[in-house]
């Protein structure tokens, strides 16, 4: 009897393997890229649409918990044009995301703007009066893994290399040394299974735990949820019982594990466990493990989400 073919491996799942080293390539990259970047003290917008907000959302309370200026992250379609900053920056990936395109078109000409992208042929470059283009980091899947984290990636080496990380916040070659654990590892039992699925985060994990949320409803379809982690007993602890699971990035808050077993979930804890101490940009490549696992469990293609498109070009403008 003959072995059953092995199933071909993903485009998403090879990219998703690959950012330890696109991390290091973006720490690398930040003196060249510096100049293009927010100063110290500088009150700062970062915009994008979907992942690249998420992302945003990480950098803003990194950067503002920091010390390096005050940071406020925005979809790009929700930025207060009337408010004033000393620098925009835009992320996009694919360089053609009509919101970022629109923002920085109608953006006060005296406000520097930055866009961090890896297509260098895309309108952005245009646009934004600065580029910082990760070519290195592009992905030809829909779904955002490796660009996402080495944009994050880049903006921490930043703050890191101006001493402006938070108190408990590791260097981003750290951080790639726990991604190839996070690579190499099992995924936590229960996870691919698991009903549903309430991801966690406080500070800047917040934000990583909105892409991780977002990452396994787009790969996998799956329902899935994000919140800080103090707002999860005020309501979402609701949906939690036997079968779905609760995964925290970044630090457990005192008593949350007991509240997760007195409910009957599955409690995942990257980091602040006893047993765990991935940083939690790594624990996020696990998410990104996850999604690609249960997609295929549920017979999905991971390099063909349901309804999505690389880039979200509205109005037949040009891509």
């Amino acid at each position: 009897m003959s072995s059953p073919t092995p199933s071909p491996v993903s485009r998403t799942a090879i990219e998703i393997d690959t950012q330890p080293d696109c991390w290091r390539r973006a720490v690398a990259l930040v003196p060249a890229a510096a100049a293009a970047l927010p100063r110290r003290g500088e009150r700062v917008a970062v915009v994008g649409c979907g992942t690249s907000w998420f992302m945003a959302q990480a950098y803003a309370a990194l950067r503002e918990q920091g010390g390096h200026g005050l940071t406020d992250a925005f979809a790009a379609s929700e930025f207060p044009h009337g408010r004033s900053y000393d620098r925009v920056v835009a992320l996009t990936r694919s360089g053609t995301t009509t919101e970022v395109l629109d923002l920085l078109a109608r953006l006060d000409p005296a406000i520097p703007s930055t866009a961090l992208t890896a297509d260098p042929a895309t309108p952005v470059m245009k646009l934004a009066g600065a580029t910082v283009v990760l070519e290195f980091a592009d992905e030809e899947s829909v779904v955002q893994t490796r660009f996402a984290t080495t944009v994050l990636a880049l903006l921490r080496a930043h703050l890191e290399s101006e001493g402006a990380l938070p108190a408990g916040v590791g260097s981003v070659a750290r951080a790639a040394e726990d991604a190839e654990r996070a690579l190499a590892e099992e995924l936590p039992a229960g996870t691919v299974t698991a009903g549903q699925i309430s991801f966690l985060g406080a500070g800047w994990t917040y934000g990583l735990a909105q892409e991780a949320a977002l990452k396994m409803r787009e790969a996998a379809g799956s329902w899935t949820e994000s919140y800080p982690a103090m707002e999860y007993r005020h309501g979402p602890i609701a949906i939690t019982g036997p079968g779905r699971a609760v995964w925290m990035l970044g630090a457990l808050p005192d008593g949350l594990a007991d509240d997760i077993a007195r409910v009957g979930g599955l409690l995942v804890a990257g980091s602040g466990a006893q047993d765990a101490t991935l940083d939690p940009m790594a624990d996020l490549v696990r998410v990104h493990r996850l999604a690609v696992a249960a997609a295929e469990a549920a017979g999905r293609n991971p390099d063909r989400p349901l309804n999505l498109t690389r880039s979200v070009v509205l109005g037949g403008q040009p891509g």
